[in-house]
């Protein structure tokens, strides 16, 4: 049976212990940390700047940062507390920070993700590329032995098929940056065949011939795939599935936003998987918390945006 759905070796949960090591090896990036006003966030940033990975300017209401801290029992000595009046500014503050080269890396705080997103694609002031900004998580999942990309799963709804290029080629994007070489990538869909009832199945097998024809880049495609012969060896052999992808897929593209939440959480909450985050296709990663993370989540977001950060820097084709 093929190791990809083998037990890992590291007992579950040991990959991202792999990309934080890696992390711990880089300087620390200044990292604008949108309003940061309740205790999981707050602690979060703190607990990355001690693991070595960000440098974090603290960007909400200095009142309700600073009564957080002591509620908790923070320590924000040399910390730098950017003032703003609300929510919605202090995303707006934290993308400036950025624009203006006083931070490499953006990280949400307790504000809702839409807040966020917002500040990132407004036309005149955001932080937009040529690329459709799309969300990948990183899962750990017991009993698959690689790292598992699922995408898109909070950002875009409902993509069509140009967003779905764009989505793609982000998460391949990230696997090569993170050092995890050329990524076999599955694009899903209910069934394994092309039929026009099921109108992602047509989107996948056109995202695959997209990548025939060099639209797609850096990885290698197969769609529409179910997801038992994505990730299953045997599915794919009963089946009938020959392919790189089938059954050893490392990332997973879900038709829409409503079946990567369910893909995602489902791994999360039933099998006991960890969901690291972070959204891509802006000008630099964005690290978007959950207020449900572990910290060992919260970590592996911050080690994973710094990482994929370093990697654009060296490899500036990366990201768009």
């Amino acid at each position: 049976m093929d190791t990809a759905t083998q037990p890992s070796p590291l007992r579950g949960h040991g990959n991202y212990e792999h990309l934080m090591l890696l992390a711990s090896g880089l300087a620390p990036m200044a990292t604008a940390v949108a309003h940061p006003c309740d205790a999981a966030s707050l602690a979060g940033a703190l607990d990355a700047a001690k693991a070595g990975f960000i440098v974090p300017l603290l960007v909400g209401p200095r009142p309700r940062i600073l009564a957080v801290a002591q509620a908790e029992g923070l320590d924000l000595s040399g910390i730098e507390i950017v003032d703003t009046p609300h929510s919605v500014a202090s995303a707006a503050r934290a993308v400036e920070l950025v624009r203006e080269g006083r931070a490499a890396l953006l990280m949400k705080g307790s504000l809702h993700s839409d807040e966020v997103l917002a500040a990132i694609t407004a036309r005149d002031t955001g932080l937009r590329t040529g690329r459709r900004v799309s969300h990948v998580f990183i899962m750990d999942v017991p009993r698959y032995a690689e790292p598992l990309f699922i995408t898109d799963a909070a950002v875009n709804i409902f993509p069509d098929l140009d967003a779905k290029r764009d989505i793609v080629q982000n998460a391949i994007d990230l696997h090569v940056g993170l050092g995890l070489g050329r990524p076999r990538v599955a694009i899903l869909s209910a069934v394994e065949t092309v039929t026009t009832s099921i109108p992602s199945t047509i989107e996948a097998a056109a995202l695959c011939k997209m990548a025939d024809r060099g639209q797609i880049t850096g990885g290698d495609l197969d769609g529409p795939l179910a997801l038992d012969n994505a990730i299953s060896p045997e599915a794919a052999r009963i089946k009938g599935i020959v392919s790189p992808v089938a059954g050893r897929a490392q990332i997973l593209v879900a038709p829409d936003l409503e079946a990567g939440n369910m893909l995602a959480k489902n791994l999360t909450f039933m099998a006991g998987a960890d969901a690291a985050g972070i959204v891509l296709g802006a000008r630099v990663p964005v690290i978007l918390t959950s207020r449900a993370d572990t910290l060992k989540t919260r970590l592996a977001s911050c080690a994973v945006a710094v990482l994929y950060a370093q990697a654009r820097l060296r490899q500036p084709g990366l990201g768009g």
